[in-house]
């Protein structure tokens, strides 16, 4: 089992007997194949345990992006141990406090967490992989399309109980893959939300980092802003790229950063619809209408609006 295979590593990381007690509570995230737990021991400050599995090609890459992250200074959870073999790393516990977890707080409190997220964006672009260092597969055309096919296959079809064959067959989504798939090759985190945002010591620090690969800087941006677990204002979205300004010394271009959102939205209803439909989880059910309201919107006056329409009509309800 997971949690077995993590307490057999806690133990030979501490160094101690089975007579010691060594407790683990689990960490709901939302990642599959992977079990994540809190360690904690008397005497010694408590470490996340994490164990993974290949039901997902990138948990492999957790150890060595954890590695070059760190090693490119960008703020990363600290790695104590790791065990390959058994597929378990034993890493520095930052706490529970997300960005998400201060959803409700005023916007002007959250604004330098915001900042601090924003600073790492900017010096992952900086950030030069070995020549033998292997990312998972780029954001090119076919990973595009594939996430257009997560969204018809799970929140069309399996969620809405729609027909999603006019929309496959649409050739607006093929050209936009094919259009955000020719461009730039900027390292992303490719789930870089609020939840994987973590807050110590008032310094933002990424997790969930393992699908780390190249793309467009955009997508990331996207992601950020126009999440749908915080379903920022027009006038928060606003500040937030004014700091990205500020620290970027640029803005990106309007047209494209909606079509990067408008791609992230799509992949991001196709993982709610695959949730619920795989694990029942109705924490997942109200951000369909957030997501698809912003899908909206981002999509408005463009060729994606009509074909849309009508299936964000059905799932903002």
């Amino acid at each position: 089992m997971p949690t077995d295979s993590i307490l057999f590593t806690a133990r030979q990381y501490l160094g101690v007997d089975p007579t010691v007690s060594v407790t683990q509570e689990p960490i709901k995230r939302g990642a599959s194949g992977r079990t994540i737990v809190r360690v904690k021991t008397p005497g010694r400050d408590p470490f996340i345990g994490i164990h993974w599995t290949d039901e997902r090609p990138d948990n492999d890459n957790f150890l060595p992006v954890a590695h070059f992250l760190k090693k490119a200074r960008l703020r990363v959870p600290e790695i104590l141990h790791e065990n390959p073999k058994r597929r378990v790393a034993l890493v520095e516990d930052l706490g529970d406090v997300d960005l998400h977890s201060l959803k409700d707080r005023p916007f002007a409190e959250r604004e330098p967490y915001y900042r601090s997220a924003l600073e790492q964006v900017d010096r992952l672009f900086y950030a030069k992989p070995p020549k033998d260092f292997e990312l998972m597969p780029p954001f090119d055309a076919a990973l595009y399309r594939w996430e257009q096919e997560y969204f018809f296959d799970h929140l069309v079809e399996d969620h809405l109980g729609l027909n999603a064959d006019e929309l496959r067959a649409n050739p607006v989504f093929t050209d936009l893959a094919e259009r955000l798939g020719s461009g730039a090759r900027h390292l992303v985190h490719r789930d870089f939300q609020s939840q994987n945002l973590l807050i110590k010591d008032d310094k933002v620090y990424l997790i969930d980092f393992q699908g780390l690969r190249r793309g467009r800087q955009e997508y990331d941006l996207a992601s950020l802003i126009f999440d749908p677990y915080m379903d920022h204002s027009a006038n928060e979205r606003e500040r937030l790229l004014e700091i990205w300004e500020e620290i970027a010394d640029e803005r990106p271009e309007t047209t494209l950063f909606h079509q990067c959102a408008a791609q992230r939205l799509m992949q991001a209803l196709g993982a709610y619809g695959n949730i619920l439909k795989k694990r029942g989880d109705d924490w997942y059910r109200p951000h369909i209408a957030v997501a698809s309201r912003l899908l909206a919107e981002v999509t408005a006056g463009t060729p994606l609006e009509e074909p849309l329409s009508s299936v964000l009509a059905v799932a903002a309800g």
